[in-house]
C-alpha cells in the first residue's frame, strides 16, 4: 500500500484533511482546582480564610466544590456572578469581611446551600428576595452588622430554616409577622440589639420556636401580654440586661413548655403576684440582680417544678414563711448580696431536696430569731444531708465573723431593736418537722457543691438597720488578658479525626470579679512547626457552650490550638500557653501509612548501639594483645635492633666484624640499659625498640580513636 497524500491523515473513517483540524478550537486546558492564595482538600473544600482577598477567587470545577470559606478578608461586595458557578455549595463562609452590599441575584444558583455565614460585615439591610432562592438554607447568621429593619419579605423562601442569628444588629424594633415565613424555625438570637417595642404579632407563625434571646436590648415594658402567645414549644426565653421595670401578670401563661427564664440585669422593683402564672414547667428562674426588696405573696405557687433560684443582687430585707412552701423540687437557691438580717426558721421546712443555699453578703444578726435556721441545718447534718451553706454572723459585735451552726444556742442574744424570740416549744416542733420530711427524688448528678464557706464582712462601722439599696457588686473586669488569667482554665482536645477536632474548655466562677459583659471566645490554631504558617481565628458566638469543632484540617499533621477571650471587641495581644494544647490529626482513611516514626527511631539507635560495642569489643582485643606481647618481649633475652648505615663513612658489609663488635658491646653494656639497643660505632645510627615497638601500637591506637569517633553518634 502506498503512503498517504500529503496534507491529509488516514484514520478509521478515511483520510481526514489536515486544513479542517487546524481549523477546529483546540481542547481547553485544564484549570488548576485552587485560586492562586487558597488550600483545598479533597477536591471539595476551598479554604480562602485570612488571605487578604479583596474580591471573590474564581475556582475550576465548580459542581465539585462543597464547602467554600472566604471569612477573615477584606471583601467588601458581593456580585451576581461571583457564586453562580458554584450549584452543589452547601456551606459558605463570608463572616469578618467588610461586605457592605449583596447583588439580589448573589445567591441565586445555589439552590444546595444548607448554611450560610454573612456575621461580623457592614451590611445595612436584607434587601427583599436576596435569600429567596435558598430553600435548603437550615442555619443563616447575619450577626454584627448594621441592620436596622427587618421584614416579612427579608426571609421570604426559607422554609427550612432552622438556626437564625441577628444579634450584634442595629434593630429598633420588631413588627407584626416579621418571621412568619420560617415555620420550622428553633432557634433565634436577638440579643445586642436596640429593641424597645416588639409589636403583638412579632413572633407570629414561629410555633416550632425552642430558643429565643432577647438579652441586652432597651425594652423597658412588654406592653403587650400576649407578645409570647404565638410559641407554645418555646423552651428557653432569655430577657436579661434589658430595663425592665415590671411584669405585667399572665405574661407568659402561653408558654407551658418553658423551662429556663432569664430576667437578671433589669430594673424591676416589683413583681406582680401572678406574674410567672402558667409557668408549670419551668425548671430555672433567674432573677439577680434588680431591685426587689420583697416578694409577694403568692409569686412562687405556681413554679411547682422549680429546681434553680436565683435572687442574689437584689434588696430583699425580709421573706414570708412560707415564700418557698410550694417548691418541694428546689435543688439551688442564691440569697447572697440582699438586705437580710434574720430568716424565719419554717422556710426551708418543704425544701428536701435543697442542696446548695447561698447566703453570703447579708449583714446577719446572729440573735435568737435564728434559733430555727440553726437548728434546721444541724437536723439535716444528722440526717447526714449536709447543706453547702455558710451563714456568718455580723452582729452582735461579740460574734462577729463567727459561723452560725459553731455557736451554741445559749449564746444567742435577743434581738437588738428589742423585739421578742421565737418561742422554744415552736423552734423544737419546727426542727423535728423538718427532721422527719421525707427528701424529695434527687436529679441525677445532683450532688452538692459548696457555695462557699465564708462570707463577705461589712465594714464594722456600718448601721445595724438593714439597708435597701442593692450592695456593691464586684468590679468589672474589661481587660481580657485579665480575663484569661482569672477565668479560662482546663483546655483539653477529644474527638480527634483525620480532618476534624473539638476543643474543650472551662469558665470559672470569680467572686471577686465579674467580666465587663458577655465574653466572647476565640480559637487561633496553627500547624505547629511547619515553615509556611497557616494561622486560623475562629470566632465563637456570645452565651455559647465553652467548646468547639474545628474542621477541614489535614490529616496526620501537628496543630497548635489557644482559646483567647474576646471583651468589648479586644482580645489579649499573647495567648497564654497554658491555654494551648497540641494535637496530631490522624492519618487520612485508607491512606498509605509510612514507618512509625517511633519504631525507626529505636531501630536506630540499636544499630549504633551495636556498631558501639563492636568498636569496644575490637579496642579492648587490641589492648589485650599488646600487653600481652610486651611481656613476651620483656622475658626474651636477644634484643633486636633496626639499623641503617651512616653516610659519614663508606658503606661496609655487614660480615662476621659488625657482628663481633655489636657482640662485644653488648657485652659490656650495663643490664638496665639493654633496651636502649645503641651502638658505640659511628657507622651505625640507632633507633630505640620502645618506639619501633610502639609505632604499631600508636598506630592502632590512632585507628581505634578514629574508629570511636566515627561511632560515637
Amino acid at each position: 500500500m502506498g503512503a498517504p497524500r500529503r496534507g491529509r491523515l488516514m484514520g478509521p473513517w478515511g483520510s481526514v484533511p489536515l486544513l479542517l483540524l487546524l481549523l477546529l478550537p483546540p481542547p481547553p486546558a485544564a484549570e488548576p482546582l485552587c485560586p492562586e492564595p487558597c488550600d483545598c482538600q479533597q477536591h471539595q473544600h476551598l479554604l480562602c480564610t485570612n488571605r487578604g482577598l479583596r474580591s471573590v477567587p474564581r475556582a475550576a470545577a465548580p459542581h465539585d466544590v462543597l464547602t467554600y470559606s472566604l471569612g477573615g478578608n477584606f471583601i467588601a461586595n458581593i456580585s451576581a456572578f461571583d457564586f453562580h458557578r458554584l450549584a452543589g455549595l452547601q456551606r459558605l463562609d463570608l463572616q469578618y469581611n467588610r461586605i457592605r452590599s449583596l447583588h439580589p441575584k448573589a445567591f441565586e444558583r445555589l439552590g444546595r446551600l444548607e448554611e450560610l455565614y454573612l456575621g461580623n460585615n457592614l451590611l445595612p439591610a436584607l434587601a427583599p428576595g436576596t435569600l429567596s432562592a435558598l430553600a435548603k438554607l437550615r442555619v443563616l447568621y447575619v450577626n454584627g452588622n448594621e441592620i436596622g429593619r427587618l421584614s416579612a419579605a427579608s426571609f421570604s423562601g426559607l422554609g427550612s430554616l432552622v438556626k437564625l442569628r441577628l444579634d450584634g444588629n442595629e434593630l429598633g424594633s420588631l413588627g407584626d409577622s416579621t418571621f412568619s415565613g420560617l415555620p420550622n424555625l428553633l432557634y433565634l438570637h436577638l440579643e445586642s440589639n436596640r429593641i424597645r417595642w416588639l409589636s403583638r404579632g412579632a413572633f407570629a407563625g414561629l410555633a416550632k420556636l425552642r430558643f429565643l434571646d432577647l438579652s441586652g436590648n432597651r425594652q423597658s415594658s412588654l406592653r403587650h401580654p400576649d407578645v409570647f402567645a404565638p410559641l407554645p414549644a418555646l423552651h428557653t426565653l432569655l430577657l436579661a440586661g434589658n430595663s425592665l421595670r415590671e411584669l405585667p401578670g399572665g405574661l407568659f401563661r402561653h408558654l407551658p413548655a418553658l423551662a429556663k427564664l432569664s430576667l437578671g440585669g433589669n430594673r424591676l422593683a416589683r413583681l406582680a403576684p401572678d406574674a410567672f402564672a402558667g409557668l408549670g414547667s419551668l425548671k430555672e428562674l433567674s432573677l439577680e440582680g434588680n431591685l426587689l426588696s420583697r416578694l409577694p405573696a403568692a409569686l412562687l405557687e405556681p413554679l411547682g417544678g422549680l429546681e434553680a433560684l436565683d435572687l442574689s443582687r437584689n434588696a430583699l430585707a425580709a421573706l414570708r414563711p412560707d415564700a418557698f412552701a410550694r417548691l418541694g423540687r428546689l435543688r439551688e437557691l442564691s440569697l447572697r448580696d440582699n438586705a437580710l438580717a434574720t430568716l424565719p426558721g419554717e422556710l426551708f421546712a418543704s425544701s428536701a431536696a435543697l442542696s446548695r443555699l447561698e447566703l453570703e453578703g447579708n449583714a446577719w444578726s446572729c440573735d435568737c430569731r435564728l434559733r430555727g435556721l440553726k437548728r434546721w441545718l444541724g437536723a439535716r447534718r444528722s440526717r447526714g444531708r449536709p447543706l453547702a451553706a455558710s451563714l456568718r454572723c455580723r452582729l452582735p459585735p461579740a460574734l462577729a465573723g463567727q459561723h452560725l451552726e459553731h455557736l451554741p444556742e445559749a449564746r444567742l442574744p435577743p434581738p437588738a431593736d428589742g423585739g421578742p424570740c421565737p418561742p422554744p416549744a415552736a423552734a423544737a416542733a419546727a426542727a423535728f418537722f423538718f427532721a422527719s420530711a421525707s427528701p424529695a427524688p434527687e436529679a441525677p448528678g445532683g450532688n452538692a457543691s459548696s457555695a462557699g464557706a465564708a462570707a463577705t464582712a461589712r465594714p464594722q462601722g456600718a448601721p445595724a438597720a438593714a439597708s435597701r439599696s442593692s450592695p456593691a457588686p464586684p468590679p468589672l473586669v474589661s481587660d481580657p488578658c485579665d480575663f484569661n488569667a482569672l477565668f479560662l482554665h482546663n483546655l483539653s482536645v477529644e474527638a480527634v479525626g483525620s480532618s476534624s477536632v473539638t476543643v474543650r474548655w472551662a469558665v470559672r466562677p470569680h467572686r471577686s470579679a465579674r467580666p465587663q459583659g458577655p465574653p466572647r471566645f476565640r480559637l487561633l490554631f496553627d500547624r505547629f512547626g511547619a515553615a509556611v504558617k497557616f494561622q486560623r481565628f475562629v470566632y465563637l458566638p456570645e452565651r455559647g457552650e465553652p467548646a468547639a469543632t474545628l474542621r477541614e484540617l489535614r490529616p496526620d499533621t501537628p496543630y497548635l490550638v489557644c482559646v483567647e477571650a474576646v471583651l468589648g471587641g479586644r482580645v489579649c495581644p499573647v495567648a497564654p500557653r497554658d491555654h494551648c494544647a497540641g494535637l496530631v490529626t490522624l492519618p487520612e482513611a485508607g491512606g498509605a501509612r509510612g514507618p512509625d516514626p517511633q519504631l525507626l527511631t529505636l531501630a536506630l539507635l540499636a544499630a549504633n548501639a551495636l556498631l558501639l560495642l563492636a568498636a569496644l569489643a575490637a579496642w579492648a582485643s587490641r589492648l589485650l594483645r599488646k600487653k600481652v606481647l610486651g611481656r613476651r618481649r620483656r622475658k626474651a633475652a636477644p634484643v633486636h635492633v633496626r639499623q641503617l648505615y651512616s653516610a659519614r663513612r663508606p658503606l661496609r658489609s655487614a660480615g662476621t666484624g659488625v657482628s663481633a663488635d655489636f657482640s662485644g658491646f653488648q657485652a659490656r653494656r650495663p643490664p638496665h640499659a639493654a633496651a636502649a639497643c645503641a651502638l658505640g660505632e659511628a657507622d651505625l645510627i640507632e633507633f630505640p625498640c620502645e618506639r619501633f615497638g610502639d609505632s604499631g601500637g600508636s598506630g592502632a591506637r590512632r585507628g581505634d580513636e578514629h574508629l570511636l569517633q566515627r561511632f560515637a553518634d
